[in-house]
């Protein structure tokens, strides 16, 4: 039995460490008064999110409303660009995401994207980003990360990494490096259920510490843990709430084989049921702060003053019952004072790209570059009306079912009178895959088809739609808005890897041939 420890400092003081050790969220577009009052008790961080956002005019009021109540603030926020975006959640991402900078391996591209993509940020009031993200795509399977990651090689991941945090920081904005150790070698969603990884350490090390390595070199002022399970590193333990994975391994110095990190350790959210499901939110919280974490993200579902006061007087509980060391939260407090406080001018830029002039158009620049087109023979751009089958997978909860993706929408303007077919999982099961493909044919009344997938190799009812499809007409162009894993097919395939607004943009570009006015 664990003996009673008295705590040392005051009942306030303990109060304003538990409080400032948590990132929480709110629902609405302006602060609740609950919110203001906890920022006035101790409260350091803020997280937003895509509930949370109008427009950069309304998101730059929520800010400074917040930093009116408590000037030395960390606002997070969730914002990889690509198919995880927050600014942008009901247009699309004005950014493509990490597969499509990596897949043009341009590392100056990936910094001034990067760049742009913190400026706005900043703009807006925003000092943390909880990206980018490091992992690496070792598992075609994966649910969750995909196109979010750069890549499958850990040495193309590693210099995008770092040329993303050098970009993002450069701009004002702290980077959030993620997911450590690494969620690229899982099939399960962490939001879901808890995420197993057999790799060996000296696999851990060759592959998925790569690219953290590389962030850290780079001055990554955070690292998001990762909900998920090594038992090479903890059998028993998920990283977030591991001893040997945060303070063994990521604070470790490099000569003991760690990564000498020294700045601010996030966990992801807390509910994630890879957590909460075994161990309760509470609980979750006192031990991931006890394995070494400073912040506890938590508001992507719980979002409401109660979460925030649970979790507040856990912490203080478990540090007057012995099962949280007082210093542990002293210290976790002090570190995210600490980047409140260096990152209190959000947008003042920092080093040689103080200054540097806004590059709106970088974002579909680098979609443009990051198409591949592979033509089955001579193929004429589209001149008139499509008929558009999108192939539609049930989004996961990083990108949530908010934000729009597909084709469609940058075919119709133009090409105006193009129409839309959406076809689901469901409606394979429930008609047959013959019913689903014959309704898509009967739609297209003639009509030239574009077929839209996401990640058609995780799908067996969608490569079994579209090889019928395509059966019946090989005039079928095809457009990959996930990973490209499965080989080219149709008369035209164009691989945008991603489903970001301007790597819509730029397939349809593609497809036709055209690019519209700046009118249009």
């Amino acid at each position: 039995m664990t003996p009673l420890v008295r705590s040392v400092c005051s009942a306030d003081t303990l109060t304003r460490d538990a409080l400032a050790v948590l990132q929480p969220g709110f629902t609405g577009t302006t602060p609740p008064d609950w919110l203001l009052r906890r920022l006035g008790e101790g409260l350091v961080s803020v997280g937003l999110f895509g509930r949370n956002v109008v427009g950069p005019a309304q998101l730059a009021a929520l800010t400074g409303r917040l930093r009116a109540e408590r000037e030395e603030l960390i606002v997070a926020i969730d914002e990889e660009g690509g198919d995880v975006t927050r600014l942008e959640v009901r247009g699309g991402s004005s950014f493509p995401g990490n597969h499509a900078l990596g897949a043009v391996d341009d590392t100056g591209l990936t910094r001034a994207v990067a760049r742009e993509l913190g400026r706005r940020l900043a703009d807006c009031g925003i000092n943390l980003n909880w990206a980018p993200s490091a992992d690496v795509n070792s598992n075609p399977a994966n649910p969750v990360i995909g196109v979010r990651s750069f890549g499958a090689d850990p040495q193309l991941v590693a210099r995008h990494t770092a040329a993303y945090v050098e970009g993002l920081q450069s701009a004002g904005v702290a980077a959030c490096t993620k997911h450590f150790p690494g969620h690229g070698d899982t099939a399960v969603d962490s939001h879901h259920d808890l995420p197993r990884i057999a790799a060996d350490l000296s696999t851990l090390q060759e592959r998925e510490l790569v690219p953290f390595r590389a962030a850290v070199a780079a001055g990554t002022r955070a690292v998001m843990s990762a909900h998920i399970l090594l038992p090479a590193l903890d059998a028993e333990h998920p990283a977030t709430l591991s001893p040997a994975a945060l303070h063994g391994l990521l604070r470790a110095p490099e000569a003991e084989g760690g990564l000498g990190f020294d700045g601010l350790i996030v966990t992801d959210g807390m509910e994630m049921q890879a957590v909460s499901a075994t161990y309760g939110i509470e609980r979750g919280s006192v031990l991931a702060l006890a394995a070494g974490a400073d912040a506890l993200c938590v508001g992507g579902g719980l979002a409401d003053e109660d979460i925030v006061l649970r979790l507040r007087d856990a912490l203080v509980r478990a540090v007057r019952e012995g099962e949280l060391p007082e210093q542990r939260l002293a210290d976790a407090a002090a570190r995210v004072r600490a980047l409140a406080g260096r990152a209190r001018s959000a947008g003042a830029g920092e080093g040689e790209g103080e200054g540097a002039a806004p590059a709106p158009g970088i974002g579909l620049t680098a979609a443009r570059r990051a198409l591949r087109v592979t033509a089955a023979g001579p193929y004429r751009p589209l001149p008139e009306p499509v008929h558009v089958a999108a192939f539609t997978p049930l989004a996961n909860i990083a990108v949530g079912d908010e934000t729009p993706w597909g084709v469609a929408a940058e075919l119709v303007r133009l090409l105006p009178g193009t129409e839309t077919t959406t076809c689901t999982a469901e409606a394979a099961a429930a008609a047959g895959t013959a019913a689903l493909v014959d309704g898509l044919l009967t739609a297209a009344a003639g009509r030239r088809l574009v077929a839209v997938v996401r990640d058609v190799h995780r799908h067996p009812w969608m490569a079994d739609a579209l090889h019928d499809l395509l059966a019946a007409r090989p005039d079928t162009a095809v457009i990959e808005m996930g990973v490209p894993q499965a080989p080219p097919q149709g008369a035209l395939h164009i691989a945008t890897h991603g489903a970001a607004r301007v790597c819509a943009q730029a397939a349809a570009e593609a497809l036709t041939g055209r690019r519209p006015s700046p009118d249009e």
